[in-house]
């Protein structure tokens, strides 16, 4: 890498275009403070630009934030030319903003908002170009030509439209790790009723799927920004429109449904010790549930956590309402920093391991991956097929139930616009701009319907007409999953719904839960291989009891191993029986122990895994998993064996009247016969959520039979 000089000078664009400047920001001593520490740090690695934003059309020249715009930098003496649209899926429209009055009383607020400043996009004549930047204090983000070259670009505070290009691999970044813990997975959607909104995404055949994500940004974060509002609700929205640029590629968007700035003091506490941190913050996120209904919360701090630790999240616990979030360390200046740990902690939640040998074929220099157990500088990026491999075992299993569609939304920050894509009020039909639309239904041009035609998307659509009520158009996935059919009035096929926590499975040996169906002996197969089998009981009291790595009932914040008491004993390790020499995963062994039952002589097997010690605070897989059935009526929960009553089943399914099931919405799905909402009537079955059953459809214990 050459000096400032072979990165090139300030450049200006000589062309036929209409310039937008960027409007220069007004400091204060310490963002001058920090911005110099900053600068000290990347300059003899930078070259001075004056970017230019080339408007394609004159008749947006009138708007500060246009949808697309081309803009122009220059790196390394190379011209390169920004192709980037404002990211319309960056914030949902039910967005809420609360920060707190001097009176601590919390203000909220409900923007309208018809543009903002956050694009994506990619490099002109660069195939493996990716873009990512805002306009908001000047162009700020990152240019990523392909998996080994990548630039930041950033403004010069109070310079007007001076910025600094340099490569991302200068950017300082402190070494630290990331923890996840014991999964404490739980969703239950009973503290919200359902919102029936107007905006739907047309269907993805590939299963786009959608996180919405509240953000929380606790004391320490507003005081880093210099008590700001605005400047700390900036980096926000940066953070997450880079998150959703990184989780695109696995095919997830990520959208903002709340952010919330913690203007006066910490809503819960918020410590050094990232453990209580993250307790803390998912118990205060219990509550928050109950008014703003959203798939997953995240905690940016601006504190440092004790050790190396910058961010810690439960294991395959997104859509769970218990523990689907994770807490974040700002660790540094460029919103790029705490936007990867973000993203790190979010592939926790859905059931990302840390990257094992040979998973990462990124160069460390440029990053390496997302997933790493240990990140430095540069910042990592991009996923890998071993991530790709765990998130799609996650979601067959039955995990991510909440995000089977993309939010309906009646206005997207942003606007609505014909030819972006969603079908929004006033529009018949919307198949994208004209020069990629090839929907025989539509017309690109105005978003109407073509004559003779009554819909142009969605599975419930067929030649461009309503498919008959009763179509099936999304059937079971998993045991506890639910089907949905067609209605007759929508092309879309309703949302995904599966049965409420604590329903019994596999007749009546385990429980639904966050729509999977969990056993013992399921567990044992995936640890030793099919074949094996769930151990006695007292092999669970007898080797949980200890309190030790090969037997215990998970840790507690401290990071200690917790001793199970009798009762919760079939909530520790697992432990089975099997005829194979060791563990399925090459890092495990077997821990074998022989008891006496009923005065015969049991094996029983547990399992330990050696783990580096970046990875010590990881979960164990050798846990038995929250959900598990543990005895009569009882469910594993924190490590607790649990009566199920906590869950509200035998509630809801009281207003079933014995001829249906509740599903996560708590709204009854009525066996084949009954009618809706309550099964008390005879009907077509179903739910007010799932659409009718048609009539031939058979229900056995709420599961639809063949």
């Amino acid at each position: 890498m050459e000096g400032a000089a072979g990165l090139g000078g300030t450049r200006i664009w000589m062309g036929v275009a209409v310039m937008m400047l960027v409007t220069p920001s007004v400091l204060t001593g310490r963002e001058l403070h920090s911005n110099q520490i900053h600068l000290k740090k990347v300059w003899p690695h930078s070259a001075v630009i004056e970017p230019r934003w080339l408007l394609p059309h004159a008749a947006q020249s009138k708007l500060k934030y246009p949808p697309h715009v081309e803009l122009l930098v220059t790196a390394e003496g190379k011209d390169l030319i920004l192709s980037v649209h404002r990211n319309q899926e960056l914030i949902n429209p039910n967005y809420v903003e609360t920060y707190y009055s001097l009176s601590d009383r919390p203000v909220v607020r409900m923007p309208n908002m018809t543009e903002h400043c956050y694009y994506q996009g990619f490099v002109l004549g660069e195939m493996e170009s990716s873009v990512v930047i805002s306009t908001c204090l000047g162009i700020k983000g990152l240019i990523t030509l392909n998996n080994n070259l990548s630039y930041i670009v950033e403004p010069l505070l109070g310079e007007g439209n001076k910025h600094i290009i340099y490569r991302a691999e200068h950017l300082t970044v402190e070494e630290r790790k990331c923890g996840y813990i014991r999964e404490d997975r739980h969703s239950n959607f009973t503290s919200y009723d359902i919102v029936h909104r107007q905006r739907v995404k047309r269907e993805d055949p590939d299963g786009e799927r959608c996180v919405e994500l509240y953000l929380v940004a606790d004391y320490a974060e507003f005081q880093k920004h210099n008590s700001d509002l605005e400047r700390t609700q900036h980096k926000m929205l940066e953070v997450t429109n880079y998150i959703d640029k990184f989780y695109r590629s696995l095919n997830i968007r990520i959208a903002l449904v709340g952010l919330e700035i913690w203007s006066t003091g910490d809503r819960c506490n918020v410590s050094e010790n990232p453990y209580s941190t993250l307790r803390a913050f998912l118990s205060w996120r219990r509550k928050l549930l109950q008014q703003i209904p959203h798939d997953n919360a995240q905690l940016i701090t601006g504190r440092a956590f004790q050790g190396t630790t910058i961010g810690l999240a439960p294991l395959q616990a997104m859509c769970s309402s218990y523990q689907s979030g994770g807490v974040n360390m700002d660790h540094s200046d460029n919103a790029i920093g705490v936007a990867a740990t973000m993203a790190h902690e979010i592939g926790h939640n859905f059931g990302m391991s840390h990257d094992a040998d040979g998973c990462c074929t990124a160069k460390p220099e440029d990053g390496g991956c997302i997933m790493a157990a240990a990140t430095g500088h540069p910042f990592p990026k991009v996923f890998n097929s071993c991530n790709r491999q765990e998130l799609d075992r996650f979601l067959r299993s039955g995990g991510g139930m909440c995000l089977g569609n993309t939010p309906d939304t009646k206005t997207l920050y942003g606007g609505a616009r014909c030819g972006n894509g969603f079908l929004e009020e006033g529009e018949e039909c919307d198949c994208g701009d004209t020069e990629h639309c090839n929907n025989p239904c539509c017309n690109a041009t105005t978003c109407t319907l073509l004559p003779g035609a009554e819909c142009a998307h969605g599975t419930c659509c067929q030649r461009c007409k309503l498919r008959p009520p009763g179509i099936l158009c999304r059937k079971t996935s998993r045991p506890c999953d639910l089907p949905e059919y067609c209605t007759g009035r929508s092309a879309v096929c309703p949302s995904n719904s599966f049965q409420l926590d604590g329903t019994p499975c596999h007749g009546g040996r385990a429980f639904c839960y966050t729509g999977r169906c969990l056993t013992h002996q399921e567990q044992c197969n995936q640890l030793w291989g099919s074949g094996a089998r769930s151990a006695p009981d007292k092999c669970f009291e007898r080797i949980n009891e200890a309190g030790d790595q090969y037997g215990n009932c998970g840790r507690d914040m401290n990071g200690e191993y917790r001793k199970c008491a009798a009762r919760d004993a079939k909530c520790g390790k697992v432990q089975c029986q099997s005829s194979a020499t060791k563990p399925l995963e090459n890092n495990a062994v077997a821990i074998d122990t022989t008891i006496l039952v009923d005065g015969k002589r049991v094996r029983c097997r547990g399992s330990y895994f050696y783990r580096a010690p970046e990875e010590e605070d990881t979960v164990d897989p050798g846990l038995v998993l929250t959900g598990t059935k543990c005895g009569e009526n009882q469910i594993c929960f924190d490590g607790q064996c649990r009566n199920t009553s906590f869950l509200q089943v035998e509630e809801c399914e009281k207003k079933c009247n014995g001829n249906g099931v509740c599903n996560n919405n708590r709204n009854c799905h009525c066996l084949a016969g009954w009618q809706p909402p309550y099964c008390n009537q005879t009907g077509y079955g179903g739910s007010i959520d799932s659409g009718p059953v048609p009539p031939e459809s058979e229900y056995v214990n709420g599961m639809e039979c063949c």
